[in-house]
């Protein structure tokens, strides 16, 4: 990045970060922030990346007038855009490539990594151990790190710390008694001082041979301070004479991650033999003006780069894995999974869907019959799904809120319209707890509402499963709830008219197809919700083919959660509070990780931890025990013992994570705190806080010790309850995969992408696909056919793509 960028970079910047500071409690007094940021940028330098300049004019655009949570997003988007800046790459771009080539190209990428010009069967090997079996595995292999190899330092110059290139001659050599071993030393001088060369592990013939005195010779390696002389110990060799001199000095070297029995400049030989000979054919077929527009390369120029950077390159860019290289393989990865989202999402608009009618009187007599008043973020979101349902084709919509905020009535709602209207609902929850308290809430709403629901999971009894599924095929049943079992081959609708799917996320994207295909020849409306706050970057990938309906409000009267982080030591105070608590006529959840004790971790399990507590701790109050191995009964029988008050301290795993609604629950306490995610204990804190009670969230700590990273990170959950904030820094930790739980699902895996690192570049990718979707619905112009044939090789199975596969 240029000085003049950098300069006007931290400008634009500063009253962004000022919004920004402790949570964003000074935005309410900032004034005039979208007037001063157009000023800056009308004034940005003109090497500033083009694509970059028009999403930021994007973005700016109508900021002063958002609602305050729109608003934080917006800058926290802004100031995501521009932690790097752009500038165009001045490299001339190859031919784009004739798309009846695709077909041989991606069989040359296929071609088995022995055949690479010096590997053979025995390097493959063990670089099959690294998952590296094709050469475009090999391409793909990229360097975690750089080096600056450019110039030869003299050894009066080094500085120890610092990796450096010496080139001198051998004065002398052999090995040396050090404290009880042996050791092998080599003295070398440019003429401006000594620098000692030491190997403790060596086989002396071939370094004699190596290093007669009188031989010159390159090195490097990390400087390091021995006896007031500079030394390098186990430095890499290099012969002045190699004619493949340059692939390991002179230059910016690509630093790859560590392959057990391949040396690193074996490893650099063959990536460049692989380079040289295969990367042509990596070929891309996004659209050239779009690259150009974005400032970014075609995928085999990209490659070439990141293997082996050009003299210029931006060392600390690229240590970063920000440089222009780095985003251009993002980009190819983005594009392509934002091309599919679209697609999917253009192709669910335009499938044949239902015209609810909206203003029925069921709906109107159930919010008459309500105890309480909807919120204004509850109207809004009702008001955008109902005008959504009223539309001729499918509604795709997200219902996002953080725990407590009232999405369960919502989603009632809407699935009233939908039986006004003569249809079937089916809610899909992804356990069965929660599948059943969901049935259990909904039964209390079904029966204010005079509507017939019923509970379908994998442990009902087979003759009630029989009956449910007689009731739902002859359209007895208005409203069916239940898991994975609702889209089992055998359980047939009538005429489902409206899906809702509960944590989304927890489902394959297959099995929330499945479930929508139940209807027969109409494509039914589908509600997801989801109580996991999505950071916008998720959002985007997660969610990219659905609408989305935010609740950012909580019910009237209810008070924040105080949350307190203790040591394992301090757990004392911890449950003097919860006697306290309960003294006043309050409920309390234990949760632990484990069900039973396990041999290689030392953690407290629920089922010892409720005996400790039932014999020791609490004597005087009821205990009880609620884990994922009891049957539906035994659950049932618990979770109604806990609500009626029969039960004092309900201990728990994470089975009461979602969908648990005692109100007179005012405290949570988690155990080995550190061993759950932020969003895991953001969802379980959200157990309690459910009335107008004060209520305490408790999280005890075992393996961190106060000022540690893990510390710290708890330390989140005690200073806000903001559920988006939470999500973002639990994303960062801990990446899509784990935060999801869609790991197993091989949903969210790039070869180079990362949401959170690249996400002003999956913006720009978006932008783009969904642009050229416009222009060409169905992809079907000559030209942009084979962008069918990758996203039927990348995306078509797990986003159930079938029109492109």
């Amino acid at each position: 990045m240029s000085e003049e960028l950098k300069v006007w970079r931290e400008r634009f910047r500063r009253p962004l970060l000022f919004a920004a500071r402790k949570d964003f409690a000074l935005l309410p007094k900032v004034k005039d922030l979208e007037a001063t940021l157009r000023k800056l940028l009308s004034e940005a330098p003109e090497t500033l990346e083009e694509g970059l300049r028009s999403l930021l004019e994007e973005k700016l655009g109508g900021l002063e007038g958002l609602p305050l949570e729109e608003k934080k997003a917006r800058i926290s988007e802004l100031l995501a855009l521009t932690e790097d800046l752009r500038e165009a790459p001045s490299e001339d771009f190859p031919p784009y490539p004739d798309p009846e080539d695709y077909e041989r190209l991606r069989e040359e990428l296929r071609t088995p990594v022995q055949y690479v010009k010096g590997v053979g069967p025995k390097l493959a090997a063990r670089l099959a151990t690294r998952g590296i079996h094709t050469v475009e595995d090999l391409l793909y292999f990229l360097p975690r790190a750089y080096e600056d190899r450019r110039r030869i330092i003299p050894i009066r110059e080094l500085r120890a710390g610092q990796r450096a290139v010496v080139q001198g001659e051998v004065v002398l050599s052999g090995p040396v008694q050090f404290k009880r071993r042996r050791v092998y030393e080599a003295l070398i001088s440019d003429g401006t001082g000594v620098l000692a060369l030491k190997w403790f592990h060596f086989r002396e013939g071939l370094l004699k041979e190596i290093f007669r005195p009188g031989t010159r010779v390159i090195v490097s390696g990390e400087v390091s301070r021995f006896g007031g002389r500079f030394e390098i110990v186990h430095p890499e060799i290099e012969n002045p004479e190699d004619p493949a001199l340059d692939l390991h000095v002179g230059r910016i070297l690509p630093v790859y991650p560590a392959i057990e029995g391949v040396s690193p400049k074996v490893l650099r030989r063959i990536v460049r033999e692989a380079v040289e000979g295969y990367a042509p054919y990596l070929a891309s077929f996004i659209p050239p003006e779009i690259l150009r527009r974005r400032g970014l390369l075609p995928l085999s120029e990209a490659l070439k780069r990141l293997h082996f950077p050009p003299e210029d390159a931006d060392l600390e860019a690229l240590n970063r894995e920000r440089s222009v290289y780095h985003r251009s393989l993002a980009f190819d990865e983005f594009f392509f999974l934002e091309l599919a989202l679209g697609l999917r999402r253009s192709r669910l608009a335009r499938a044949p869907g239902i015209a609810f009618r909206t203003e029925g009187r069921l709906l109107r007599d159930f919010l008459a019959k309500l105890p309480f008043r909807l919120t204004r973020a509850q109207e809004r979101a009702l008001k955008e799904i109902l005008r959504d349902m009223a539309k001729p084709y499918p509604m795709n919509r997200l219902l996002q809120g953080d725990v407590g905020c009232g999405k369960t009535v919502v989603a009632f709602l809407a699935a009233l319209t939908a039986i006004e209207n003569g249809y079937q609902v089916a809610l899909m929850a992804p356990t069965e707890i929660l599948a059943e308290q969901h049935y259990t809430g909904f039964r209390e709403l079904c029966g204010l509402a005079g509507v017939e629901a019923a509970l379908l999971t994998g442990g009902l009894p087979p003759s009630r499963k029989r009956e449910v599924k007689q009731a739902l095929a002859r359209g007895h049943l208005q409203m069916i709830i239940g898991t994975h079992a609702l889209f089992q081959e055998d359980v047939e609708f009538k005429r489902l008219g409206l899906v809702i799917i509960d944590e989304q996320h927890r489902f394959g994207v297959l099995q929330r197809a499945a479930l929508r295909e139940k209807a027969r020849g109409v494509s039914p409306d589908t509600l997801v919700m989801t109580a996991t706050p999505i950071p916008r970057t998720l959002a985007l990938t997660l969610y990219g083919d659905l609408e989305v309906s935010l609740i950012d409000e909580m019910p009237a009267g209810r008070k924040p959660v105080k949350t307190l982080l203790f040591q394992a030591r301090e757990r004392a105070k911890a449950y003097a509070l919860v006697r306290e608590e309960i003294r006043k006529g309050h409920r309390a959840y234990v949760v632990l990780p484990l069900i039973e004790e396990s041999e290689k971790l030392d953690l407290l399990s629920a089922t010892e931890w409720a005996e400790k507590l039932q014999k020791e701790v609490f004597p005087d109050l009821r205990v009880g025990l609620l884990h994922g191995r009891l049957s539906p009964l035994e659950k049932e029988r618990v979770m109604r013992a806990f609500k009626r008050g029969d039960l004092d301290i309900l201990v728990s795993t994470t089975v009461i994570e979602v969908g648990v609604d005692v109100p007179e629950a005012t405290v949570m306490v988690i155990e080995h705190a550190e061993r759950f995610g932020l969003s895991q204990l953001h969802q379980l804190r959200g157990r309690v806080g459910r009335s107008e009670r004060q209520s305490y969230c408790l999280l005890i700590a075992h393996e961190v010790s106060p000022g540690s990273e893990a510390w710290r990170r708890l330390r989140v959950l005690t200073e806000t309850t903001d559920g988006f904030r939470i999500a973002e820094e639990d994303l960062r930790i801990r990446g899509p995969g784990e935060f999801l739980g869609t790991r197993q699902h091989g949903y969210l895996e790039f070869r180079r992408a990362d949401m959170i690192r690249d996400y002003d570049v999956l913006l720009a990718a978006r932008e783009e696909a969904f642009q050229l979707l416009e222009e060409d619905p169905d992809l079907s112009r000559p030209e942009h056919r084979i962008l069918r044939k990758i996203l039927a090789e990348r995306w078509a199975e797990r986003l159930h793509l079938s029109e492109v596969a």
